[in-house]
């Protein structure tokens, strides 16, 4: 038996936002935002992923967005790699989902709170030395100095951070573990764990990720949009790694631009502006050379006459 990967978005859509995943999400949802405790009992799916029609990978509609009894609307959504700007996109969809209640002249009041929930397969939030480690965060408008919250609570961000997730099957104490260990190992599995089988509702999630119980064109779908994000996600680690490249070659430049000008100015005085620019532009194998040939210059006209050979590519 295998599974798919729930942290791919479209297989978390097809996991959590089908039309039979109801009390998936409703399970899932009080293990996360209220400890475990049933106080959602009904809510509906927006936009449900339909089985019988397999979504393309340029859908950018992936995430799941539930609306509660009491109208409050629910957002999720899974991501897999860091991206620029992501904690203001997540604000922004948040405040969009907000403000998207309201027509032109219509009332405030009848404005709902907007819960957004983000999974991330990156660490978002840096660990505290003098503190346990939190893989659930939660955030809502309170008062700065005394901490007392906004009287409306009406949005509210909760992050859940696979990373900080180190818990075993045998370690699974809380309904909130077992769902982030089933969205964080569901794949690695090839049968369904009785601790997690004891949860009607993820042995459910288990079973809609099940691969045999999925079409040709559903595997298909699954695996590209998986190669996909895990492509990104290597462009991303490879464009930070160059950058921390670039940075350490850059600094090296600094350190060997102000090496060759003391010297310089230690041999022959005040260096024209013209030459210090010059200087300036040249490159770190380049400044490496001239440090060497410094020692050999009898005067300024040698540093020029070495200057322009290099910008004559000589």
């Amino acid at each position: 038996m295998r599974f798919i990967s729930p942290k791919v978005d479209y297989a978390f859509k097809k996991i959590f936002g089908s039309e039979q995943s109801q009390q998936i999400l409703i399970s899932f949802l009080n293990a996360i935002i209220y400890g475990g405790e049933p106080t959602i009992q009904s809510l509906t799916i927006v936009n449900p992923y339909n089985p019988g029609q397999v979504m393309t990978l340029k859908d950018s509609y992936l995430d799941v967005k539930a609306v509660l009894v009491d109208g409050s609307i629910v957002v999720i959504e899974m991501q897999i790699a860091r991206v620029s700007a992501f904690s203001k996109r997540v604000m922004y969809n948040l405040s969009k989902a907000y403000a998207n209640q309201l027509g032109i002249g219509e009332n405030y009041l009848s404005l709902t709170p907007v819960i957004a929930v983000t999974i991330t397969d990156f660490i978002l939030f840096d660990e505290k030395v003098d503190k346990k480690v939190k893989v659930i965060n939660q955030f809502v408008f309170q008062e700065k100095t005394d901490k007392f919250e906004y009287p409306d609570t009406e949005w509210q961000l909760i992050f859940i951070e696979l990373p900080k997730f180190k818990k075993t099957l045998s370690e699974l104490t809380s309904l909130s573990d077992k769902w982030i260990y089933f969205i964080k190992e569901a794949a690695t599995l090839d049968a369904i764990p009785e601790s997690l089988g004891e949860v009607s509702e993820i042995e459910l999630a288990l079973n809609i990720a099940n691969q045999a119980k999925m079409t040709v064109e559903e595997l298909e779908t699954v695996d590209q949009r998986g190669m996909m994000l895990q492509d990104e996600k290597g462009r991303i680690a490879y464009a930070r790694e160059e950058a921390k490249e670039e940075g350490k070659e850059e600094g090296q430049i600094i350190q060997a631009i102000a090496l060759v000008k003391r010297l310089l100015k230690k041999r022959f005085g005040e260096i024209p502006v013209a030459m210090v620019s010059q200087v300036e532009s040249l490159s770190l194998a380049e400044l490496e050379s001239l440090t060497d040939e410094i020692l050999d210059f009898t005067g300024l006209s040698d540093l020029l006459t070495w200057l322009d050979k290099i910008e004559n590519g000589q």
